[in-house]
């Protein structure tokens, strides 16, 4: 019998539909072979769903500004309300009439009206919660507007959102056989380094000056001494401060008064009283009209203070002397972190440095009691001594050779200053008032002692 053989053509088409045939069916191999590859696909599908990151606010500025016409001062207190950090940049946008002249207690730098706030080397360091308080001072015309736009390390204070993809997983069987690649994640976005001065939590300082006794000369007391310019127990003065001592209220005066007081003196019946009210404009100082640039090439100085109230955590001044080698800025004495300092204003450099270990070289000052501030100013070198009741304060020595901590910043100006005017009374760059006496001044050429 002939056995029929299929045609070439319809032999392949015969696998075809046995193909097709053999897919339908549930229990085939082919089925079981799509159905184990789609589970494994299903797997390792991993989508990219874009999401909205909302950010709890970072931080929160406090602004006090203090103004007058053409210039201002302003206090910003930083309180750091997310993670802890090491180091911080604060920037905002400032009008575009003002400019920054000088800051205390962080590095402040001005672009256009870009303002970049930099920690200093002492407060660097924030936990959440924890603030970092600076200040500057500026000029401005038009307007005088705070800002608003305030940026912590480089991400908004308020916390804006900004749109970031996130790995999504589609949900999926488990895969058998070989194990999937994990998708990798998504790197989250973190703020920018901000240039800074890395802190340290207690510094310690290199060597340090102890503290010296006076110098050998034995100083003269009262006005007995020779090369005394100035020397005043105000006993010749009454009512407002006249003649040998003027009312001086740089820039702009508000409530601070100078008056010559009967009820209260170290010797007589007469001082200087004070009352300096908080911010820049509420100043108040009494000034000498002695020639003060003919004393040299040492100026020593005396007075006995008494103050109601400690020295503030705040920059404050009680003393100014006009430098002429430094455009008649001023050499200030007074005090920062609840101790005695001295700053220069034309570059804000202080001493001992606002670090803790400088701090605590320092001293406060004493209050509701008299006490003997002495100091002397070399012109020919850079050579400072300050004396509390005769003891002298290692951190506010300068002896030329910088120290850690205590000079070192004061002696990147090489220059020795040239004192021409020495002004007596209050200042506070932030809120901070007192009512101080001043009596028993001396200035001169030779030591003077309490």
């Amino acid at each position: 019998m002939k056995q029929f053989r299929p045609a070439p053509g319809d032999r392949r088409a015969g696998i075809r539909r046995g193909a097709r045939a053999g897919r339908g069916l549930p229990g085939s191999p082919a089925a079981r072979l799509v159905a184990a590859l789609a589970a494994l696909v299903a797997g390792l599908v991993v989508v990219l769903v874009p999401t909205v990151a909302s950010a709890a606010p970072v931080c929160k500025v406090d602004y006090t500004v203090n103004q007058w016409q053409g210039g201002f001062t302003a206090s910003v207190r930083l309180t750091n309300l997310g993670s802890a950090v090491s180091s911080w940049t604060l920037r905002w946008t400032a009008g575009a009439s003002q400019q920054i002249t000088n800051a205390w207690s962080a590095q402040v730098s001005q672009s256009g009206t870009t303002v970049t706030a930099t920690n200093a080397s002492y407060n660097g360091s924030l936990a959440t919660g924890a603030t970092a308080d600076f200040g500057f001072q500026g000029t401005w015309s038009g307007s005088l507007t705070p800002p608003s736009d305030y940026y912590l390390n480089g991400v908004p204070c308020g916390g804006t959102s900004s749109p970031s993809p996130s790995p999504s997983p589609s949900p999926s069987a488990s895969p058998s056989a070989s194990p999937s690649p994990s998708p990798s994640p998504s790197p989250s976005p973190s703020p920018s380094p901000s240039p800074s001065v890395s802190p340290s939590a207690s510094p310690s300082p290199s060597p340090s000056p102890s503290p010296s006794p006076s110098p050998s000369t034995t100083p003269s007391t009262g006005c007995s001494g020779s090369g005394l310019v100035v020397c005043s127990g105000f006993e010749d003065q009454s009512g407002a401060p006249s003649g040998e001592w003027q009312v001086s209220t740089p820039n702009c005066s508000g409530s601070g008064t100078a008056t010559i007081d009967t009820s209260t003196a170290h010797s007589g019946g007469k001082s200087l009283r004070v009352n300096g009210g908080g911010n820049y404009c509420n100043h108040m100082f009494v000034g000498t009209t002695k020639n003060v640039s003919a004393i040299g090439p040492v100026v020593y100085g005396r007075m006995w203070v008494r103050h109601t109230t400690a020295l503030p955590a705040n920059h404050v001044t009680m003393i100014t002397m006009a430098d002429s080698r430094d455009g008649g800025k001023d050499l200030r004495i007074g005090g920062q972190g609840n101790a005695l300092q001295w700053n220069r204003e034309s570059d804000d450099a202080t001493l001992p440095e606002q670090s803790p270990a400088g701090i605590a070289l320092s001293a406060p000052l004493p209050t509701n009691r008299w006490v003997c501030l002495r100091f002397q100013i070399d012109t020919s070198q850079q050579a400072m001594r300050t004396y509390l009741d005769d003891q002298e304060i290692a951190g506010l020595r300068v002896d030329g050779t910088p120290t850690q901590n205590v000079d070192a910043q004061w002696l990147r100006r090489t220059t020795a200053p040239r004192p021409t005017t020495f002004r007596l009374g209050w200042e506070s760059y932030g809120s901070d008032s007192d009512t101080l006496w001043y009596d028993d001044v001396a200035l001169g050429s030779s030591p003077v002692g309490c």
